[in-house]
């Protein structure tokens, strides 16, 4: 299916293109990321900034409440690489406080967002038991959907094109060609015709 441009200006709108407003594009997909729907609200495409804000925090902090507050966090340690946080970063500024507890190495933030040693990590398993599993999906699951929203906030929406009804094949198999022949076709069969039903007459006069 053919994808209708989409562009960010206002001028001149030419047969097959829709206008929307991007506005900057690299700012857009810089607030989309920072909070999620921000970008979309900036470029006054409110409903979707609705949608994306409301879905993608809202499943963030439900995987943050199922797992305490304590399944998002960044470390790299030798008992723990915390690969779940690269998906959990493309949520913006909810997953940021995990960089910097990290960076402090204190507990700014109490608990939440700490990176636990052995022992915590330990017990977090333990106490949370499959809550812990279940709330970290749930944050990367949040941060892996802003990267579609962030995308679309620099590219703008995919606008389907409705499909073009396919021409038939013609004569020669050209596109738009009917399936009769050219006219001076039709004319010279026409020709030879009446010269065959000319002839016959005297060739069965000559034959008796």
């Amino acid at each position: 299916m053919d994808q209708q441009p989409v562009t960010n200006s206002k001028s001149d709108e030419s047969p097959g293109e829709i206008e929307i407003d991007l506005k900057d594009p690299a700012l857009a997909a810089f607030l989309a990321w920072l909070v999620p729907g921000a970008g979309h609200f900036y470029q006054r495409r409110t409903a979707k900034g609705i949608l994306f804000s409301t879905c993608i925090l809202g499943t963030f902090l439900f995987g943050m409440m199922v797992g305490d507050g304590r399944v998002v966090y960044a470390q790299w340690q030798s008992f723990d690489k915390r690969w779940p946080y690269f998906c959990q970063f493309p949520a913006g500024a909810v997953s940021l406080p995990a960089l910097v507890q990290n960076m402090r190495g204190d507990h700014l933030f109490g608990d939440k967002y700490a990176p636990p040693d052995s022992d915590t990590l330990h017990d977090l398993n333990y106490d949370l038991n499959h809550r812990f599993e279940i709330g970290t999906v749930y944050t990367m699951i949040a941060g892996l959907l802003n990267v579609l929203a962030i995308y679309d906030a620099w590219g703008g929406p995919v606008i389907i094109a409705p499909r073009e009804k396919k021409k038939k094949k013609g004569w020669f198999g050209k596109k738009g060609d009917t399936d009769e022949p050219p006219d001076d076709q039709k004319e010279a069969e026409t020709a030879q015709t009446k010269s065959t039903e000319s002839e016959s007459p005297d060739a069965a006069s000559a034959a008796g």
